[in-house]
């Protein structure tokens, strides 16, 4: 596989998350800048996602968009940046992928927009049930934890504070003592950093 690798991105999107995962694995990439409404509804871009939408990335002949996708994605793609947890830790691992991509952020950004599944039948038909429920279950999983997936830092540990962060941010996820105990230790990270600098001078 080529290893050219081309990130699509807009600094003020969920791309900040991937783009935390790049600096992370270290590899090198080329950036492409999207504007809403523009070069992101563009013939060319919507071939590499009919969605319109940022963050994709192009690694070789491989197009990746979504990004739990994306960062799942990478992890295998470079296994020497430890963010792939050992094969016996991958149960607590992939549920936690699909929780943040499930659950989490659907229930969150509901929230924030007004609008929560309030009877036992609306819940019983959305996969996170309710916001409170969806709080909880994150909250049980770091309370006094580093990682939620293993010994050591993880793509689920990247998305989960990325996510956390944000959220916690534009008020659309209460600020709980285990959540921002969580969120200080991951979103320091030299690569997380980087990352943020990079897009705060692109967005200048």
């Amino acid at each position: 596989m080529s290893d050219k690798l081309t990130f699509y991105t807009n600094p003020q999107s969920r791309s900040s998350i991937v783009h935390w995962m790049l600096e992370e694995i270290g590899c090198r990439y080329t950036v492409q800048v999207l504007e809403y409404d523009t070069s992101m509804k563009s013939p060319s871009y919507l071939a590499i996602n009919p969605m319109g939408k940022v963050p994709a990335i192009q690694h070789g002949e491989q197009v990746v968009t979504e990004t739990a996708a994306i960062c799942t994605y990478l992890a295998e793609a470079f296994p020497s940046s430890g963010l792939l947890p050992p094969a016996a830790e991958r149960g607590a691992y992939y549920r936690w992928l699909f929780f943040i991509a499930g659950c989490l952020e659907p229930a969150y950004v509901n929230h924030a927009n007004g609008w929560n599944p309030t009877t036992a039948a609306m819940q019983r038909s959305f996969g996170y049930g309710s916001y409170e429920r969806v709080l909880d279950t994150v909250s049980a999983g770091v309370r006094g934890r580093t990682h939620v997936a293993g010994a050591r830092f993880s793509v689920a540990d990247l998305l989960l504070a990325s996510h956390l962060n944000w959220g916690m941010m534009i008020g659309a996820i209460e600020k709980r003592p285990e959540f921002l105990a969580y969120c200080a230790v991951h979103t320091k990270r030299p690569a997380a950093l980087r990352a943020q600098a990079q897009a705060t001078q692109r967005v200048a």
